[in-house]
C-alpha cells in the first residue's frame, strides 16, 4: 500500500495561477500597491477587525507585532507557550523582552490557561498565545483576567485560519493577531503573513515598521504633520520614525491571497470533516482522540501516542514511511522549544523537563497533512493501519 500523502497538496491551484497570469498580462506594478490594500481590507472584513497589514511572512508578522509592543508599551515579560513556532519566541528575544514559559493543555495543545494566569505579574507586558494547528486556546477565564489586569493578549493564528471561540474568529480577540500564509497553511500566498488589530495607533505604527520605519507609510495626516513640522531639516519623503525593517509583500502575493480567500470557508469545512473522520477511526486505546474540537479548524491531523513507548513509536514512524505518509514529530515547530539550541544560556539546563505535557508531544506526537482534496478512503485505510500496529 502506498498512500502518497504529503503534508500539503494542491494548495495553490490552477485557478489561482490563471488569475495571477491574467493579472501579469496587464503589465502591472508588482511591488506593494492596490492589490495589497484590497487584500488587507478583504481579510479584515472576513476576520471581523478594523485593520490588517500584509507582510512577507508569519515570522515577520511576529517581528513587527513585538516591535510595536516594545515601542508603545515598553519592555518586560511576555508569557509564551512551549509548543509554538520558533519565531514567536525568537521575536520576543529579538525585541528585548523576557520570555516566561508555560506548559500546554493536552486536549488542544495550546497554553494551559491556569498556568498562564498563575504567572501573571506586574512585569507582564503581554500574553502571546499560539492557537496550535487549528485548535482554539482561549477560555472565558483567561480573557476575563487579562481584561481585569489590563494585560494585552497577542494571538498567533498562523495555523488556525477560521477557527473560532464562542462563534467569533480567533484573531479578533487580541490587541494584535498574526497570521501566516505559508504554502502548508489554510490559505497560501506562497510566503506571506498578516498583522491584525482594532487599534488605529497600532495600525499606523505597523505600517511604518513594515517599511523601514518611514513616516510616509502612515495614512494618518496628523501623524505625518507632526513628524514633518518637528523635523523641518528633513525631506518629508524620508523621515524614519523607527529603526525598523523591510517586510513588505508584493502584488503577486496579494492577488493569490484575494483569490484564495473566496474559497477559504468552503475548504475549511472539508478540513473539519476530515479531522473528525480521522479521530473517529483511530483506536482510542493506542492514540489520543479526546481533543477539544469546539471551534477548531485544523489544517493538520494530530497523531499522539497515548503511552510513552519508544518501541511502539518506532513502529508507528516506520509504518508511516513505508506507506508514503509524510509527518513531522513533535507537532508544531518541532516540539518542546526549551530543547532548542537557540535557547541555550537563556533558560536553565533541563528546564524542558519541567513541562511534562509538551515533553510527551515532543517525543510521541506528530502532525500529518489535512487538505481539502484528501481522499476519505486514505484516511480510513491509514487509521486501519495504525490500529493494527
Amino acid at each position: 500500500m502506498n498512500l502518497n500523502w504529503p503534508l500539503m497538496e494542491n494548495n495553490i491551484t490552477v485557478e489561482d495561477l490563471s488569475v495571477l497570469i491574467e493579472f501579469l498580462k496587464t503589465n502591472p506594478r508588482l511591488t506593494q500597491s492596490d492589490n495589497v490594500l484590497a487584500f488587507e481590507k478583504e481579510w479584515s472584513e472576513w476576520l471581523g477587525v478594523r485593520y490588517s497589514v500584509f507582510v512577507n511572512s508569519g515570522a515577520s508578522a511576529n517581528l513587527i507585532t513585538m516591535a510595536v509592543l516594545k515601542h508603545l508599551y515598553g519592555l518586560g515579560e511576555i508569557i509564551v507557550p512551549t509548543l509554538t513556532w520558533v519565531s514567536d519566541i525568537a521575536t520576543v528575544l529579538q525585541n528585548g523582552f523576557d520570555p516566561v514559559f508555560v506548559d500546554i493543555n493536552p486536549r488542544n495543545l495550546c497554553m494551559n490557561d491556569a498556568q498562564v494566569i498563575s504567572k501573571l505579574t506586574q512585569k507582564t507586558k503581554a500574553v502571546f498565545i499560539t492557537h496550535v494547528q487549528g485548535f482554539n486556546g482561549l477560555t472565558d477565564r483567561l480573557l476575563r483576567i487579562l481584561e481585569e489586569k489590563e494585560i494585552p493578549l497577542i494571538e498567533d493564528v498562523c495555523e488556525s485560519h477560521g477557527a473560532t471561540f464562542q462563534g467569533k474568529k480567533l484573531g479578533a480577540f487580541g490587541l494584535m493577531s498574526n497570521f501566516s500564509f505559508y504554502f502548508a497553511h489554510h490559505l497560501s500566498t506562497i510566503e506571506g503573513g498578516m498583522v491584525c488589530t482594532n487599534d488605529e495607533k497600532i495600525y499606523e505604527t505597523l505600517r511604518m515598521l513594515r517599511s523601514h520605519g518611514m513616516v510616509r507609510e502612515t495614512i494618518n495626516q496628523d501623524i505625518k504633520k507632526k513628524y514633518i513640522y518637528g523635523h523641518s531639516d528633513l525631506s518629508p519623503d524620508f523621515i524614519f520614525a523607527y529603526p525598523a525593517y523591510n517586510v513588505r509583500n508584493t502584488e503577486i502575493g496579494a492577488v493569490l491571497g484575494r483569490n484564495q480567500l473566496k474559497r477559504l470557508d468552503k475548504n475549511n469545512a472539508k478540513r473539519k470533516k476530515n479531522f473528525e473522520l480521522f479521530l473517529k477511526n483511530l483506536d482510542p486505546k493506542k492514540y489520543r482522540t479526546d481533543f477539544d474540537l469546539n471551534g477548531s479548524c485544523n489544517y493538520a491531523f494530530n497523531l499522539v501516542i497515548n503511552e510513552p513507548n519508544p518501541e511502539f513509536r518506532d513502529k508507528v514512524e516506520s509504518a508511516m514511511r513505508n506507506v508514503g505518509v509524510e509527518f513531522r514529530r513533535g507537532s508544531s515547530g518541532g516540539g518542546n522549544q526549551l530543547r532548542q539550541p537557540y535557547l541555550q544560556n537563556i533558560v536553565p539546563d533541563k528546564a524542558c523537563e519541567k513541562y511534562p505535557e509538551i515533553e510527551h508531544i515532543h517525543f510521541y506526537g506528530y502532525y500529518i497533512g489535512n487538505y481539502p482534496d484528501l481522499e476519505k478512503r486514505k484516511i480510513i485505510e491509514f487509521c486501519d493501519l495504525l490500529n493494527r500496529l
